[in-house]
């Protein structure tokens, strides 16, 4: 059982936690795929595109060391190198990699769509009661994704319950390192000034549950509708928010 009156703060996963799995495989990714070619056209250029781009060829470097089916890159020409920079992220995108460049990109291209008006965020129904309750209690909020902070906001900021950023203290992404290695835990406690049981980490993914533990946090598993089904872990497992004893 989960100790109440040690947490502080709470870190939130997004997707299959406080947001649909289906909402990130059928609305998010698709809109980025299909948006692709056009961003990189219109940004190649952008000092700060170009900074994604150099990430991206690096990462591609170090994927053709472990990897056949890595597609070619040219830059004899901005049309070959626009061709490559596509081409190696649909073969990203086909993986689902967790690519930090990859996850920046499909921000930006997202970030267009909100502000457009063509996409609009998700969370369950229980979560903008939930963050309003555990700040009401004096407890931070955070959210830790393989998805871009800048997504993440956008996400919250943008939700079909209106802005909740109000009610977050803070987001963190594979910057800080992969969501299954306990090291990303230590980490994120330490930059909020927590001893690492003081903060509960509530996601629906096993091994980053198991990581997360391996840190010494409290954790919870999140069962959501269209979550994979998982087997009996061990966890505490709830499948809303104000099932929590806080």
């Amino acid at each position: 059982m989960i100790d109440v009156q040690k947490i502080r703060s709470i870190l939130l996963d997004v997707e299959g936690t406080t947001t649909s799995i289906s909402f990130v495989y059928d609305v998010l990714f698709p809109y980025a795929a299909r948006n692709l070619e056009s961003y990189v056209r219109q940004h190649s250029r952008d000092n700060a595109f170009r900074a994604i781009v150099a990430d991206l060829y690096n990462e591609r470097e170090a994927d053709k060391a472990r990897a056949i089916d890595v597609p070619e890159w040219s830059n004899d020409t901005e049309r070959d190198e626009i061709a490559s920079i596509v081409a190696y992220c649909r073969w990203l995108m086909s993986k689902d990699s967790k690519a930090s460049a990859l996850k920046s990109l499909q921000g930006k291209i997202w970030q267009q769509g909100y502000l457009s008006g063509a996409l609009k965020g998700q969370v369950f129904d229980d979560v903008p009661g939930a963050l309003k309750r555990w700040r009401e209690q004096g407890k931070r909020i955070y959210i830790y994704s393989s998805g871009s902070v800048l997504a993440q906001k956008l996400i919250f900021s943008h939700s079909d319950h209106g802005d909740v950023t109000p009610m977050i203290d803070g987001y963190f992404d594979t910057g800080v390192g992969a969501k299954h290695e306990a090291s990303s835990y230590v980490r994120i406690a330490a930059e909020i000034h927590h001893q690492s049981e003081q903060l509960l980490f509530i996601s629906d993914a096993v091994k980053e549950l198991q990581a997360a533990r391996a840190a010494g946090l409290e954790t919870v598993c999140a069962i959501r509708p269209g979550n994979l089904q998982v087997e009996e872990i061990g966890y505490e497992s709830i499948h809303s928010f104000d099932e929590l004893p806080f």
